[in-house]
């Protein structure tokens, strides 16, 4: 039986379905499901659900069609901005600022405080790619402190500190003037950079991110967005398809 035959037999989930249509991550598919927010063929949707080819979904009233057009943006996220589809407190959200003619979402967070890189996309499965934590795949940082940095403060970061119940992963850590570093990191714990910063007795002034991946902020200015160029895409597929090499990060990790 092929895989196509497969997936006709046994349906795909919904919160599969609702990320791979580009109405928002699996995540908050969820969270509409359970607010009562989705239909199947006019009936209210349920957790865990599969649905099939000719079903009629919607969400909030709209009908979701699957879109066949891949598009992957990289936004530069200024501060004050939430990286949601929607705000429970009437923030601007990142859909809000980039304002796409097509239905786009974030691929993970980057906290309301911070600016910088952050990927958008309609589809689901490159969400998931990119945001697996057992790939290690590298975001980079330009952080500002309110004090001068110290050698002791650059290798409790480098060497991992214990937070939110675990111990970040070793990761590289340079400094670049009296008080900005340069960090990469493997992992995505919640505002992870400032809690490492606190942990050592420093405060964040201003976290940018830069990188993620191999896609670059550069000059993009603030507020704006471009799409991500064609070899930049055939770059990143390759890195998602290929096992994950062993970046310096990991290869201290080792040790």
């Amino acid at each position: 039986m092929t895989k196509w035959n497969n997936v006709q037999k046994e349906g795909t989930r919904l919160n599969k379905f609702l990320s791979d249509a580009g109405v928002c991550s699996r995540r908050e598919a969820d969270q509409l499901i359970e607010k009562g927010l989705v239909f199947v063929d006019g009936q209210v949707a349920k957790i865990g659900m599969r649905v099939f080819d000719q079903q009629e979904v919607t969400v909030d009233g709209k009908p979701v069609v699957q879109e066949e057009e891949f598009i992957l943006l990289a936004v530069n996220k200024p501060v004050g901005v939430v990286c949601t589809t929607t705000s429970r407190f009437q923030e601007e959200t990142i859909v809000d600022l980039v304002h796409y003619p097509k239905r786009v979402y974030p691929i993970g967070r980057l906290d309301k405080s911070s600016e910088g890189l952050i990927l958008m996309t309609n589809q689901g499965e490159i969400v998931n790619q990119i945001l697996k934590g057992s790939n290690y795949h590298e975001k980079e940082y330009i952080v500002s402190v309110y004090k001068s940095l110290t050698e002791e403060f650059l290798n409790q970061m480098r060497n991992g500190i214990p937070i939110l119940d675990t111990v970040t992963r070793p990761c590289i850590v340079e400094p670049i003037g009296e008080k900005r570093f340069r960090i990469v990191l493997t992992q995505g714990l919640n505002r992870q950079i400032r809690r490492m910063c606190e942990y050592c007795g420093y405060r964040v002034r201003k976290l940018k991110r830069v990188r993620i991946m191999n896609i670059q902020l550069g000059n993009l200015k603030l507020g704006e967005y471009r799409q991500v160029s064609k070899k930049e895409w055939e770059v990143l597929k390759k890195m998602l398809e290929e096992p994950h090499k062993k970046s310096i990060c990991m290869e201290s990790e080792d040790k």
